[in-house]
């Protein structure tokens, strides 16, 4: 069966036959590559190139927590786990130790992974990381991007997971993550 299913695969898989950058942003760089099918078939593809992203989910004392600031695309607040962009080289859990301090303040005592997912692969190639952050001790220091401005606190668990998708709630890949969490919490005994 497996053989079938690698045939079949096989099928299935386009050859980049060029690339072009079209733009080159601060946040990430987009391309058009050329494809052709096993079926003969060709396009032209926008992709996007950008580091690694980082997600770490902070959990104290029966809370998460969370941080609210301002998405351009949305132009909207937005509740979500403390996160952001790797730097060139850096390793995921030393990228999600950082975001963690920068934005809460919170250091990880204990840091556990999650999982790795990619955002959206019909048009990103890069993934993102997602870490439990456990064991917190609070520094009372941000060490915030210059064009950074968010907020912390906490919430319930639970209050969080009911709320999802809800109203400031809408962050997909914070829905990720929570799978991630309650994958550990429910499925890996």
């Amino acid at each position: 069966m497996n053989d079938n299913k690698n045939n079949i695969d096989e099928k299935l898989i386009w050859k980049k036959t060029d690339e072009k950058l079209l733009l080159k942003t601060a946040v990430c760089d987009i391309f058009t590559q050329h494809e052709v099918s096993p079926l003969g078939i060709e396009g032209d593809y926008i992709t996007m190139k950008a580091r690694d992203w980082i997600m770490t989910i902070p959990e104290k004392d029966g809370n998460f927590i969370l941080v609210k600031q301002w998405r351009h695309s949305e132009q909207r607040l937005t509740v979500e786990f403390p996160g952001g962009v790797s730097n060139a080289g850096e390793k995921p859990e030393d990228a999600a130790r950082r975001e963690l301090e920068e934005e809460t303040g919170f250091k990880a005592g204990k840091l556990t992974k999650l999982g790795t997912i990619s955002p959206n692969p019909a048009l990103f190639e890069n993934h993102v990381h997602i870490f439990l952050a456990e064991d917190l001790v609070q520094t009372n220091e941000q060490h915030l991007d210059d064009d950074e401005v968010l907020s912390y606190f906490s919430l319930p668990i639970d209050e969080v997971i009911k709320s999802y998708g809800n109203d400031e709630y809408t962050h997909a890949l914070m829905g990720c993550a929570l799978a991630f969490y309650l994958r550990k919490k429910y499925f890996s005994k």
